[in-house]
């Protein structure tokens, strides 16, 4: 399978990366608005997944290239550039695609972070507004800390929520999130539920930021 990163030149995007790129045989696509900029951090992948003993195929596009060539689109790009990057990438874009979201609206003042979900409701039902009519949306890898995804040391036992209207594409995606050691897909029902699983990022960030000990924090439900 292949899997595209736009905007994966930043740290969700490296995190999933390398993990994939260890733990399975799909072929990554590293994509950003500057395609030298998108090959030259997957470069930077490859090089950490053999380090780690791993031999990943990893390439570096545009985005739109990428999203073109994927099965499976992830829009590892801030909040606020997800509109954009779908609408940049749109025509690439038919019902037998995935595309994922990881994204969750957030603010900050002086107390810490907080929820900011967009006039949408969540960011996860954005992408849904935003993608061509037929291609299904499914949210997911909202609450990991991508310091600790790159970080091919550490182990993760964690958990990840996955919200998604089409069947078919949450199993794919929940299969892809399990391919990662240590990470377990968890359904949270449809994307009308999105709000909620965006929502526990900036708590994670803020008990993080509180607790010395507890640095890159994740979540496992028992």
């Amino acid at each position: 399978m292949r899997i595209a990163l736009l905007g994966g030149t930043g740290d969700i995007g490296e995190g999933l990366a390398v993990r994939w790129g260890r733990d399975t045989d799909h072929e990554l696509l590293v994509g950003s608005r500057d395609p030298e900029k998108a090959r030259a951090a997957a470069d930077d992948y490859a090089g950490t997944v053999a380090d780690a003993g791993g031999d990943a195929t990893i390439k570096g596009f545009d985005n739109a290239m990428a999203a073109d060539r994927a099965d499976v689109v992830v829009l590892a790009v801030p909040p606020y550039h997800v509109a954009d990057t779908v609408e940049a990438v749109a025509d690439t874009l038919d019902e037998d695609d995935v595309v994922v979201t990881p994204a969750a609206g957030m603010k900050r003042d002086e107390d810490g972070f907080h929820y900011n979900p967009p006039g949408a409701g969540s960011v996860t039902a954005l992408v849904r507004d935003a993608v061509p009519e037929g291609v299904p949306v499914v949210g997911a890898f909202h609450n990991l800390a991508a310091g600790r995804l790159a970080d091919l040391s550490l182990d993760l036992g964690i958990d990840t929520l996955v919200v998604a209207d089409d069947g078919d594409a949450a199993a794919t995606v929940s299969r892809l999130a399990e391919e990662i050691e240590g990470l377990r897909a968890l359904s949270a029902g449809g994307l009308a539920n999105a709000a909620e699983v965006e929502s526990v990022t900036p708590l994670l960030i803020n008990v993080s930021s509180n607790n010395d000990d507890l640095h890159d924090l994740g979540v496992r439900f028992e």
